[in-house]
């Protein structure tokens, strides 16, 4: 039986190597392929949304690890995650969202969620998917946003320090009125415990909820292959 890929595409450099790692565990067996173009999250920033030109970027991506022999293709970064989700019905191997399974067990387990977010460009995807989720799933939701402002100028001008303490003051802040905390970009996680601690709330991330997704599918790939 050949060996499954999956095709991880990134919008900047911060994650690829946790991620990597996070895939080592959880499914040591695939082979992983990852696309960065650090173009797109830069572009993304300085619009405030997502240009045209990161979409159609990203869609020949989708297609590129298509023909790279993709059996998932991981969509890494929650800021374009709407191009995932419009790109699915043109794309003939299954995308998953990173942030999907972690939006998934928000509205499932709690009503009302706080979204922490360093962007803009993040934290509105992020609360538009989990809103999107809690409507699928007929829950009613109180969404809390949480902007880190400052946080993500911190962090890319060598700050990591002040970046952290700029989203734990938030983390407190939305912890307030919230009842879970969710993560919208994938390179915050490593403050999962830190902000656990800190508010005495349950925190959720998405890069190891995307790849348990990835397996999920890929599991369930394999058993259909048996089954024919």
């Amino acid at each position: 039986m050949s060996m499954q890929t999956v095709v991880a595409i990134y919008t900047g450099q911060g994650l690829a190597d946790p991620l990597k790692k996070v895939f080592q565990e959880l499914l040591p067996q695939v082979r992983l392929v990852n696309i960065i173009d650090d173009s797109l999250i830069g572009d993304v920033v300085r619009a405030g949304h997502i240009p045209e030109v990161v979409s159609r970027h990203l869609v020949q991506y989708y297609r590129h690890a298509e023909e790279l022999g993709a059996d998932v293709i991981l969509n890494t970064c929650s800021s374009v995650g709407d191009v995932a989700d419009e790109a699915r019905e043109r794309i003939g191997v299954p995308i998953v969202r990173i942030d999907e399974w972690m939006a998934d067990k928000a509205v499932a387990s709690y009503s009302r969620i706080g979204v922490l977010a360093t962007l803009p460009s993040t934290l509105e995807p992020t609360l538009r998917l989990v809103s999107r989720k809690a409507d699928e799933a007929g829950r009613q939701v109180q969404l809390v946003s949480g902007l880190a402002e400052g946080a993500f100028d911190a962090l890319i001008s060598g700050k990591p320090e002040e970046h952290d303490r700029l989203l734990l003051e938030t983390a407190k802040r939305v912890a307030e009125t919230a009842d879970v905390l969710v993560l919208a970009q994938g390179s915050m996680a490593r403050m999962e415990e830190k902000l656990a601690e800190a508010t005495g709330k349950p925190v959720l991330s998405s890069p190891r909820s995307g790849v348990e997704q990835v397996k999920a599918i890929l599991e369930a790939a394999r058993d259909v292959k048996k089954g024919s």
